[in-house]
């Protein structure tokens, strides 16, 4: 099938490319930037010039594809409200481009605050609903979509898709490392994050791109609970770096934005994804890949 991917160019959707490519499948990529619209060329991906505030192109390039996967997000943690408005519109778009056709629209989402007390599965039902709710209640909005006709599908992404070249949150907490001299935890460290290599989770979205019905929630989880002490611990072998818990109330001050997610329990299982899609996580896990040395670089700003 033809796929237009928001994101194309980024960390999940450039892989998320290169797979669906291996696949057999052709692509076309929104690109806001030169740079982003040179990478897309480079791998025979059709290119489509824009960003998440062009509604009118993110409609017509759905109208023309075959299937939609909207892996972009303006992730400006200085403006949630705009970054909210922006993703509910955006999907808003790209579905209404595709009602009647029973083609598909998968949306991106995560799995922060699904469930309380335990992992979160795909049977748990996304409580952000509305425009002032995380990520615009984009996840429900698109199968707001079911009944008029969309294929829509949404994939939740573990907190940490990692790999080596990633810039996500992992390496910001290294990052964070770096500039102290100590690799924190929050409390005790006791909460938990699942974790996904970001090969495997570039699978679990083509996989329900090509398999999923309507109305699916679909995990891209490998590892379904990591203890946040653990992976300071990873870190600070990794760096060289003490390990020490970071008391909360000067959590903000250590690692910056990060730390309000840092400080969540975030885990998940992915048991009905594996079931439904025939999926299996190959890459390393998060503390072999911290091992590995896949965060050893600076990264750059």
């Amino acid at each position: 099938m033809h796929v237009f991917v928001t994101g194309a160019s980024g960390w999940i959707g450039s892989h998320t490319v290169d797979d669906l490519l291996a696949a057999g499948h052709t692509v076309s990529g929104l690109a806001r930037s030169d740079a982003s619209a040179t990478a897309l060329e480079a791998k025979g991906v059709a290119v489509v010039r824009g960003g998440l505030d062009d509604l009118d192109v993110l409609a017509g390039a759905a109208a023309a594809a075959d299937g939609v996967l909207h892996l972009a997000n303006k992730h400006d943690w200085s403006d949630p409200v705009g970054t909210n408005a922006a993703e509910r519109a955006a999907v808003e778009a790209l579905a209404g481009a595709l009602v009647g056709t029973d083609r598909p629209l998968v949306v991106a989402s995560g799995v922060a605050g699904l469930a309380q007390g335990r992992p979160s599965t795909e049977a748990d039902a996304n409580p952000f609903v509305g425009p002032d709710t995380m990520r615009g209640g984009s996840e429900n909005r698109g199968f707001d979509f079911v009944d008029q006709g969309v294929r829509a599908i949404a994939a939740r992404f573990s907190p940490t898709t990692h790999g080596t070249g990633d810039h996500g949150f992992i390496a910001e907490i290294v990052a964070a490392a770096r500039r102290s001299g100590v690799s924190g935890y929050i409390g005790d460290g006791t909460n938990s994050w699942a974790a996904v290599h970001v090969t495997d989770a570039a699978r679990v979205v083509r996989l329900g791109l090509e398999q999923a019905p309507a109305g699916t929630r679909v995990h891209a989880v490998a590892e379904t609970a990591i203890p946040t002490r653990q992976i300071a611990e990873a870190i600070g072998a990794g760096l060289g770096l003490p390990v020490t818990s970071i008391d909360p109330a000067d959590a903000d001050a250590h690692f910056g934005f990060i730390a309000r997610f840092f400080g969540m329990e975030m885990s998940a299982t992915s048991e009905a994804t594996r079931a439904l899609l025939g999926w299996e996580p190959t890459g390393p896990g998060l503390l072999e890949d911290i091992a590995a040395g896949a965060y050893s670089e600076p990264r750059v700003a």
